[in-house]
């Protein structure tokens, strides 16, 4: 499968997920969640710690999303991303 191939996979999800979302607009996991509401991409935010980011519900953890989510922007530190990376799997 080609690059181009992959993008256009990833980017046909129905919905997408943000682990490592935060409430903080400077940091890379809150810019990633704006940037799929800037393009009008329905997504899930997941953080364990919060309620709501940028007025959408949050999910705690990689399972509790809905079986729509067929892609994830991972947005964590490389200790976390391993654990993620299984869970999604």
């Amino acid at each position: 499968m080609t690059i181009e191939q992959q993008l256009e996979q990833f980017l046909s999800s129905p919905v997408f997920a943000v682990v490592g979302a935060s409430t903080n607009r400077d940091k890379y996991g809150n810019k990633v969640l704006r940037c799929y509401q800037q393009n009008d991409r329905p997504v899930i935010p997941v953080n364990p710690k919060e309620k709501q980011i940028e007025a959408v519900d949050c999910v705690a953890s990689v399972a509790d999303l809905p079986t729509e989510v067929e892609s994830i922007s991972v947005i964590t530190p490389p200790e976390i991303t391993e654990k993620i990376v299984k869970q999604a799997a």
